[in-house]
């Protein structure tokens, strides 16, 4: 049997009380998504400005998949085995925080960098658009790496008992951040710093996110201790990555029934959730140029930062129904785990025929997912046929509330079967049991300086037959993985459905958004917004994913 890993030093965290600790913790991840809302919400009508026809637009956010791909369990394997003093995970935070900020810089002046080296208008155009591009691929790869290394310092520094807890507080710094992109894509900088941090509104904003970030991953870095790793398990850390994805590649072939749905769940909703996620910005932004802007308006100097704000205050109000959401609903929805709780507390008397009427009528998670996935449909199948920038508004709005399921169910009903597959046992009426993973931090530390993690296993475990065999971590993490997997491959098919639809609708450059456009291309604002027909197909996936939902409560 291989030698286990030892480590020197003891994980902890500054602050005060626990709140604080968990604060401290999950920072990093408010940077972290303030940048992907400032590029969600600028970039694509940024190249469109430069120039770049729709169809192209949509081929560079493959970046998205591809770095989540590729850079997450690159980054995963290389910082699993780093034997950095200042411990596994910060050192890649840090890098790939700063290599985030100056290429978000980058992106910000691509045609002032560009004019250092190029004098010749015509070849100065085309190698801006490169550029670009170029920056867009790097943030997406290297923040990637930032994100994957401050997921793992959570679960690298919190006892098994504070897992969950360290995921909600994440869940919140997520949502945050969410919220706080959006909201600074709303307000006039040009107004409040003038020129002082560039002389449009996105230069400003890709300054202010270069300098979050930096903050928000220092605020993280500075208050978590890691431990140092001082040798890994020799024989296993070589293999490590081939065996990861063999044994992933195995569980997704072979999948339970159950679990095989909730995958095919995910797969046919985020087929619509990408076009939303990447083009409703700018599907607001349009709208507003071809039906609402006044005459006297279409003279403007900065439209890049026109419909960066127009749409930003759409997805504001999408994040404020998708934080409310996820607030509220979890205590008017039925839980799916039928394990009864050893205690229920009684309501007063007063109100406990309300309660117990209340609760007699509380949805279950299935049927509210079900209609999440219908909702979503029902408001995006009528973007080509949007005319103003009030209903646009509301339809982008409506989708919060679809978007709080998505980021909550599938996580239950996985974190549900995995139990269900680690530890299962039949109750005296013939039913499964759902029995919850470990809740006691089962890690055990030696005395010497130089300390040896150990993780309580079933000695049935440590058979390697595959993941039905594995740990109980070991397993949520495959199958999790699997689910990742089903969430990143749609991206893929939504390029594509986008790179068609462009090219047979809009195939010159965008009407509202470019500088010019040649005689000879399609630059009409007549005939469906592309965008619009775009959501009007991802709209009909999650027809397919309401259908599959409601198909998993007949899967045994």
């Amino acid at each position: 049997m291989p030698s286990t890993a030892s480590w020197s030093g003891t994980p902890s965290i500054k602050g005060s009380s626990e709140s604080m600790r968990m604060a401290l913790l999950t920072f990093s991840l408010v940077g972290i998504q303030f940048t992907w809302g400032i590029e969600m919400t600028y970039c694509t009508p940024y190249l469109l400005q430069l120039g770049l026809t729709k169809s192209r637009t949509s081929l560079v956010w493959v970046a998205g998949p591809l770095s989540g791909l590729i850079m997450q369990p690159v980054v995963g394997v290389l910082a699993d085995n780093s034997k950095s003093r200042w411990g596994r995970r910060r050192p890649y935070m840090v890098v790939g925080a700063l290599i985030v900020a100056v290429t978000l810089l980058v992106l910000g002046w691509t045609s002032e960098v560009v004019g250092l080296f190029i004098s010749d208008p015509e070849l100065r155009r085309p190698m801006t658009i490169a550029l670009a591009v170029l920056s867009i691929y790097v943030v997406d790869f290297a923040i990637n790496a930032v994100q994957a290394s401050c997921r793992s310092l959570i679960v690298d520094t919190l006892p098994i008992s504070k897992q969950q807890m360290g995921s909600a507080w994440a869940s919140r710094m997520i949502g945050i951040g969410h919220l706080l992109g959006y909201v600074a894509g709303t307000i006039d900088l040009m107004g409040i710093f003038g020129t002082s941090l560039g002389d449009n509104q996105f230069k400003q904003l890709t300054v202010i996110s270069s300098l979050g970030l930096l903050i928000a991953v220092g605020i993280t870095c500075y208050s978590v201790q890691e431990r140092v790793l001082i040798s890994g398990r020799d024989t296993e850390d070589r293999a490590s990555a081939v065996k990861l994805f063999s044994q992933i590649l195995r569980a997704t072939l072979h999948l339970p029934a159950r679990i095989q749905a909730i995958c095919w769940i995910q797969f046919w909703s985020w087929i619509g959730w990408f076009p939303f996620l990447f083009y409703s910005t700018t599907w607001v932004g349009e709208i507003y140029f071809r039906y609402n802007m006044p005459e006297g308006v279409k003279g403007s100097s900065d439209v890049l930062g026109d419909v960066g704000r127009i749409g930003s205050l759409s997805l504001v109000v999408f994040s404020v129904i998708s934080l409310a959401s996820s607030i509220v609903l979890p205590w008017i929805v039925k839980s799916p785990d039928n394990e009864r709780p050893s205690f229920t507390p009684r309501p007063p008397a007063s109100i406990a025929p309300i309660v117990t009427t209340a609760s007699r009528f509380k949805p279950d998670l299935l049927d509210t997912w079900t209609f999440s996935h219908l909702l979503f449909a029902g408001s995006m199948i009528l973007a080509p046929f949007v005319t103003s920038l009030g209903f646009a508004t509301v339809l982008v709005s409506i989708c919060g509330i679809p978007w709080a399921l998505s980021c909550w169910a599938p996580f239950t009903f996985m974190g549900i079967e995995i139990n269900r597959l680690s530890v299962p046992a039949s109750s005296s009426n013939g039913n499964v049991s759902y029995n919850r993973l470990s809740t006691e931090s089962s890690v055990e530390m030696s005395e010497d300086p130089a300390t040896t993690l150990r993780l309580n296993h079933h000695p049935d475990d440590e058979k390697d037959e595959g993941p039905a065999s594995s740990s109980t971590g070991e397993l949520a993490g495959v199958y999790l993985g699997i689910l990742n997997l089903f969430t990143t491959l749609p991206q893929f098919i939504g390029t594509f459905i986008s790179t068609v639809a462009f090219a047979l609708l809009e195939p010159g450059k965008s009407p509202e958004l470019a500088h010019e456009a040649h005689p000879d291309e399609h630059h009409s604002t007549d005939g469906p917004n592309a965008i619009g027909v775009c959501l009007f197909i991802g709209a009909v996936s999650a027809v397919g994913a309401a259908y599959a939902t409601k198909r998993l409560g007949h899967i045994q």
